[in-house]
């Protein structure tokens, strides 16, 4: 992989992780019309689902801040405890899916770009529904509860699909399930960040062990790296915006577009 090969997709993983697009199904399709393949694609997709997570930390760091406070800094029970303790729950089901079932449904469903385009469309008609009933009951809404999270975490369990978009999922959900479109957005951005790191943790522990090759070169690794940070902090706060002016509907329809280009280019 050259250095403008990790440029771009660098910054499609930085836009397209926290836009409601599939960031996976978007390095999928990056990748195959760039002609990059090999072991160094799942390198590279460590590296920049990494700075992603550190684009989050930039952005809701006030946020972050304020649960690390409230959590660690008290032994009574808190909105703050209350709140970590949700994204908890939210993370069982990708716990159960990322430890015992991850390779076989990965094995069992394969990253051709017929899933990708299938994907992208179930993403457009989640987004697409979900924006029509917060238009159906726009001053209707609650703060995320433990039932919520639980069913958020069974939508990002789902999300390891490439082109099932992670935010698109949670989001919508969360929003099909009533959660305030000013909350949900925020909690979709807060909940990945322990996954997202740990997966990274268990690669990087594979890498140590020789289970993995470290065939990217370095330069390429930091261009990636950069590119995806710098656009992953611009859109995290873009859609944070999006989601509370319920703009969804556009990305649906981005998503239904190129998902049937996708399983067009494959098939013809």
């Amino acid at each position: 992989m050259s250095w403008f090969e990790a440029l771009i997709l660098g910054i499609v993983q930085g836009l397209t992780e926290f836009l409601p697009v599939s960031s996976s199904g978007h390095l999928e399709i990056g990748q195959a019309l760039l002609g990059t393949s090999g072991e160094e694609n799942l390198t590279f997709a460590i590296i920049v689902h990494t700075a992603t997570v550190l684009s989050t930390l930039v952005i809701l760091w006030k946020e972050v801040e304020q649960l690390f406070k409230g959590t660690f800094t008290t032994v009574q029970w808190n909105a703050e405890k209350d709140y970590v303790a949700k994204i908890l729950v939210s993370m069982i089901p990708v716990f159960v899916v990322g430890m015992f079932f991850k390779d076989q449904v990965e094995a069992f469903f394969g990253n051709g770009l017929v899933l990708v385009g299938v994907c992208l469309l179930i993403t457009a008609c989640l987004l697409a529904l979900s924006e029509w009933l917060q238009k159906k009951r726009p001053h209707i809404g609650h703060e995320v509860t433990y039932k919520d999270a639980l069913i958020i975490g069974v939508a990002q369990a789902c999300a390891v699909l490439p082109g099932l978009s992670r935010s698109g999922t949670t989001i919508a959900t969360g929003l099909l399930c009533g959660v305030k479109k000013e909350s949900v957005a925020q909690f979709s951005f807060l909940m990945v960040l322990i996954p997202i790191l740990g997966e990274a943790f268990l690669d990087l522990l594979k890498l140590l062990k020789g289970e993995m090759t470290m065939d990217l070169g370095l330069v390429p690794a930091i261009v990636g790296f950069v590119a995806a940070f710098v656009t992953g902090c611009f859109a995290c706060r873009f859609m944070i915006e999006i989601v509370r002016r319920q703009r969804l509907v556009w990305f649906a329809i981005y998503c239904a577009i190129v998902g049937s280009a996708a399983i067009i280019w494959t098939v013809c």
